[in-house]
């Protein structure tokens, strides 16, 4: 990235921003570009002028499934009890989000709400609007008002969720287009009402959980649905150390896989709007909603989720913190058990460092190290609609007596597409979820992949026609795998591969067709036109409890690559990823992988997860271990002067022959460090806070050509004079 980029960012590229409720404070003043003022209440406006005035563009957050809606649900907005909007399970409890606020059924009427209440913050001057977690939980579908909606949209009385599977399938279907109608409604009333009464076109962002993430959790948005909505303009991926930590089994051991699991779900992120003009933030969360969890395992979590999105470069967008108060302000579990303490300085340090390294992530020179050949997953949103038994399946599923509590931790588990990720992830192959409904919506969707791995017994293809796409790809070249045993109960669902004139069994059956293959219940591998088909008669979930079966899905995979005979589709596992974006190396060492052998990096490195940003000559990383390096011998020959790293925003950077300047910023109580490339020696350093020196620190490296910078930060800036 050319130097002037870099220490002049502009605000309104919007690279990075935070959400937050309390209004500005210099102690959690991040220095990012933009800032989520979070809620609508009486002190929004106050809010976010003071955050405008300390120079951000300013969004505004608020939930779209839930919020502080009392005067909606008592009646005081239009004069009507709206509680039998709330969503409700069998036993009819409310779902709660917290105490008094549910999650609610949007209704036409509580879209109507949502966007009178939201025109105040169009009022107050927020630039952007972002509707929050759309979300509907797959075991609730018993509420007066959406017993309604399916009466109005099925044309038939409401049947039980619980009662079939068939009746499960169609709640979620419903669920997932009420919020899809919801956000139309906002979107495209408040843009109007924004282009009639001031002139400018207001932006419209869904800060949504990952399709897996809500599929384990068993919940029901509508996902990549937003993108047949002109009116939104993009996603936050709400993808962090609480949903990335979330249990799941290899080879029969169920524990928590932080970095596995966010590797995936940033993949499927990056696919939702791969090819389209939607803009995606993946977000990081230094801590998370737990408040259990020691300083320590929220830094080596973080550390994870950070490298884990960093291996997927089609994003170079980041929500850099939810919160920054309670990151820097609040207390939490000491190592010890004994007490609580605040953010400990270093990793304060490193969270800022992380924070404005993430600015400079939009990089043309992107490569992974080795040769890899990226192995598409095929996921669709309808794995959502799948993810609560109900009376009939629970007793019946693949032949199982299951109890209560043991089918919910199974159910969390999400065996079955764990079952095909994971065995493949383990063995050092980038494998990245692709969106299946995309297929229908983007010509050559799937042009960027040479192998893609399937199965029908977690998820549904909701049009027959993807299948005439997926046959023309791999007629054209490429492989697809295709695992199952046809024992999945949904497949039973009133749907299209069994409502036409010619029936199927299950949706695969017509994808055999399509192919021109006449399946057999046997394992074997096709010719099909240029490219390869394989068939694995066996459910995915088994793939997950077994090590037996993972090894013959990975076996069955590596056949099809090696019978395509191509150079660039070959199985080559190994027990890392490396990847390089411009000076940037990110790098993860497996656990449970091909071997415990360390990844051993050679080079001039700057440590970016250390808060004295030392410089190495070798990276070192065992199993479980994860690094993002500068990489110093990709600085260009020419340039005299560049910023490796900095835990502030630098601002106002002017160089001439006696030296340089700049001023940083970030929030006060936090000790900041910078490190510079510099071809000149440095003789003297000095820092001044309005006007008045202050101390800072400095060690000239010469094998490095490297000047560390310690100082305080502030909130209103100190300047650095830097004298050759």
């Amino acid at each position: 990235m050319d130097i002037n980029t870099l220490m002049h960012r502009d605000r309104k590229e919007e690279r990075t921003g935070f959400q937050e409720h309390a209004p500005y404070h210099p102690s959690y003043d991040l220095q990012a570009d933009f800032v989520m003022a979070y809620g609508i209440d009486e002190t929004m406006p106050e809010r976010i002028k003071m955050w405008r005035e300390k120079g951000y563009v300013v969004h505004l957050m608020t939930g779209v499934s839930w919020g502080l809606y009392r005067n909606y649900l008592d009646g005081k907005y239009d004069g009507r009890d709206h509680w039998d909007e709330a969503q409700k399970v069998r036993t009819g409890k409310i779902r709660l989000n917290s105490i008094n606020v549910p999650y609610m059924v949007p209704s036409i009427s509580y879209a109507g709400f949502l966007t009178e209440r939201i025109k105040a913050a169009i009022d107050a001057g927020a630039e952007a609007i972002h509707l929050e977690e759309p979300e509907f939980w797959a075991d609730s579908g018993y509420s007066e008002a959406f017993k309604r909606e399916w009466e109005i949209y099925y044309k038939e009385p409401w049947i039980p969720p619980h009662e079939s599977v068939d009746a499960q399938y169609m709640a979620s279907k419903l669920k997932s287009y009420l919020f899809t109608r919801c956000l139309d409604r906002l979107c495209s009333s408040l843009k109007e009402y924004a282009k009639v009464n001031y002139g400018r076109l207001l932006r419209f962002y869904v800060p949504t959980h990952s399709l897996i993430n809500y599929s384990q959790w068993r919940i029901v948005s509508p996902e990549s649905r937003l993108l047949n909505i002109p009116t939104v303009d993009g996603y936050i991926a709400q993808i962090w150390t609480g949903t990335s930590r979330v249990p799941n089994v290899y080879e029969g051991i169920r524990k928590e896989r932080t970095f596995d699991t966010a590797f995936l779900e940033y993949g499927i992120m990056q696919e939702l709007v791969r090819g389209t003009d939607r803009r995606m933030w993946f977000l990081h969360d230094p801590i998370e909603d737990d408040i259990n969890h020691t300083w320590q395992d929220y830094r080596e979590n973080y550390f994870r989720t950070v490298v884990a999105a960093l291996l997927h470069p089609g994003v170079s967008n980041f929500e850099v913190c939810p919160w920054p108060r309670r990151v820097f302000n609040d207390s939490y579990p000491k190592s010890n058990g004994k007490g609580k303490e605040t953010i400990p300085p270093d990793y304060a340090t490193i969270l800022l460092t992380i924070m404005h390294t993430l600015a400079d992530m939009k990089q043309d020179d992107v490569y992974w190290e080795g040769s890899s050949c990226t192995i598409g997953l095929l996921l669709a949103d309808s794995c959502m609609f799948q993810r609560a038994l109900p009376d009939s399946a629970v007793n019946g599923a693949r032949g199982e007596n299951i109890k209560n509590d043991e089918m919910i931790k199974n159910l969390q588990d999400w065996s079955a597409f764990f079952g095909l990720a994971l065995p493949i992830l383990k063995h050092g192959m980038p494998v990245r979820p692709v969106q299946l409904d995309n297929i229908r919506r983007f010509p050559g969707y799937l042009d960027a992949y040479k192998v893609l791995v399937l199965s029908y017994e977690f998820m549904k293809p909701e049009y027959p026609d993807i299948h005439n796409a997926l046959a023309q790809w791999v007629r054209n070249g490429g492989v697809l795998v295709y695992a199952g045993d046809g024992t999945d109960p949904f497949h039973s669902v009133r749907e299209w591969w069994n409502q036409g004139l010619k029936q199927y069994t299950h949706p695969a059956e017509h994808l055999f067709e399509s192919l021109g293959i006449e399946c057999t219940p046997e394992r074997h591998i096709y010719n099909v036109g240029s490219g390869i088909f394989a068939f694995l008669p066996v459910h995915p979930a088994d793939c997950a409890n077994s090590s037996e079966k993972a090894d013959q899905l990975r076996d069955i995979i590596k056949e099809a690559m090696e019978r395509k005979g191509s150079p660039e589709i070959r199985w080559t596992p190994k027990n890392s990823f490396v990847m390089h974006r411009g000076p940037y190396t990110i790098a993860a060492v497996l656990d449970e992988s091909v071997s415990d052998s360390p990844c051993i990096l050679k080079g001039r490195f700057v440590r970016l997860f250390d808060a004295n940003l030392p410089v190495v000559n070798e990276a070192v990383l065992v199993p479980g271990e994860n690094a993002l390096l500068y990489d110093l011998d990709k600085i260009p020959d020419n340039e005299d002067i560049r910023l490796i790293a900095a835990a502030s925003r630098i601002e106002d950077f002017k160089v001439d022959d006696r030296g340089f300047s700049f001023i940083a910023r970030g929030p006060e109580g936090v000790n900041a460090v910078a490190r510079f490339y510099s071809k000149r020696k440095v003789s003297c350093v000095k820092g001044y806070i309005v006007g008045k020196e202050v101390r800072v620190g400095s060690i000239c490296e010469d094998d490095s050509k490297t000047l560390l910078i310690t100082y305080p930060n502030s909130a209103d800036g100190i300047k650095i004079i830097v004298e050759f």
